[in-house]
């Protein structure tokens, strides 16, 4: 099964946090993320720039609606997420219990439920089945 482990915490301004906190921050998801890969469950991993970057796109009453900022305001921010490919909820679970958010934020796990492979979109549990008997 394909997981997205999606990434929510606060984001402090920089400048709230020293280099050495920035440092420590980005070698604990270093050592996430090649622990997710070294396991070969890592399909993608990307870190979001912050909600001040963000914008909001929608089509009201017919016209588009362009908003700078987040779609909602939240105290927590959606800040990345890691794609993983593992038997069942029990792997993803103990997957995200040891990612360096879930100590300062939380880490939402969601099954994929479609995904678009070689060109069509594919259920994700298909998908899944394929790439397990190629391996």
């Amino acid at each position: 099964m394909r997981y997205a482990l999606l990434i929510h915490y606060p984001q402090p301004a920089v400048s709230t946090l020293t280099q050495e906190q920035i440092k420590e921050g980005m070698a604990a998801f270093q050592a996430y993320a090649k622990a997710l890969d070294d396991a070969g469950v890592l399909r993608s991993a990307e870190v979001l720039s912050t909600i001040q970057n963000a914008t909001s796109v929608s089509m009201k009453q017919g016209k588009l609606q362009v908003q700078d900022g987040p779609f909602a305001d939240t105290k927590e921010a959606f800040a990345g997420i890691f794609m993983i490919e593992v038997p069942d909820l029990d792997a993803a679970l103990a997957w995200a219990e040891k990612c360096p958010a879930a100590y300062w934020g939380t880490v939402e796990i969601r099954p994929s439920g479609v995904c678009f492979i070689d060109g069509r979109w594919t259920n994700a549990a298909e998908s899944s089945a394929r790439a397990s008997a190629t391996a």
